[in-house]
């Protein structure tokens, strides 16, 4: 049985999630943004959170750690790498690290990129992934502690998931992402039919996500780097994979 999923805001922008088995009961937290809407969300759900799966250290990703984990007894787990920078760390986890909720599995993908610890968790079973703040819909992290080949092997990883695989981000960005993306793809007919219902979606102020790896491959120019279309477009026609994404991603930040 998949699992169940709530996904919900915090704080101006990020995306709170929690997870549950239904046949064990075990829920996890993904990251912890803000207490008071993860409160309200474990309210409306009735279900006990078991465990945090903190993505990076990010304050806005962790903000509510210890509260949660001196209200539930919970354990954190979190990336091996920044487990000086995240509070209340229980348990580490890093590349080809296997978890449990319940019976569900959860593989850890290491995608540092945005922090230099960052990693992803996906649940095949399930056919989902939490990517938070590697992978965007339309988008992905800034480079705050990586250079770009490093974002370039992460994003590569998570783009070999199955197409058909869901996937839940840390932020509310897409429609910034939408407006970018169409800079650098202007004739991708996907994108601009997706742009558009983005639009729609956020003046209804609806949320964008989730999204699926398959969707994204189509038009997210951040996992389209092999494309002779956005090549020619940013005049890199010739350029390794690696150095067309690391061009999309300078454009990114100056737009």
């Amino acid at each position: 049985m998949p699992v169940e999923i709530e996904q919900f805001m915090c704080r101006s922008d990020n995306f709170g999630v929690l997870v549950h088995d239904p046949k064990s009961g075990q829920t996890a937290i993904i990251d912890a943004p803000e207490e008071a809407p993860i409160l309200a969300a474990i309210e409306r759900t009735g279900w006990t959170p078991t465990m945090i799966l903190t993505t990076h250290h990010h304050v806005d990703h962790v903000e509510a750690n210890l509260a949660l984990k001196e209200r539930f007894k919970l354990r954190i787990v979190g990336p091996e790498a920044e487990k000086a920078k995240i509070p209340g760390i229980d348990e580490t986890v890093e590349q080809g690290s296997v978890i449990h909720l319940g019976e569900e599995r959860i593989d850890v993908i290491a995608t540092p990129g945005h922090t230099a610890g960052h990693v992803s968790y996906h649940l095949p079973g399930s056919k989902v992934a939490f990517t938070a703040d590697t992978l965007f819909a339309l988008g992905c992290g800034r480079l705050f502690e990586c250079k770009p080949p490093v974002m370039y092997d992460s994003l590569k990883k998570l783009a070999a998931l199955p197409a058909e695989t869901v996937v839940y981000c840390g932020h509310e960005y897409t429609l910034s992402n939408a407006r970018f993306a169409l800079t650098v793809d202007p004739t991708n007919s996907a994108l601009k039919e997706r742009a558009a219902k983005i639009e729609a979606l956020r003046a209804d102020g609806k949320p964008t996500l989730p999204t699926t790896i398959g969707e994204e491959l189509s038009t997210n120019p951040f996992l389209r780097w092999h494309d002779p279309a956005i090549r020619k477009h940013v005049g890199l026609e010739n350029a390794s994979d690696a150095e067309v994404f690391a061009e999309i991603r300078k454009r990114k930040d100056n737009f």
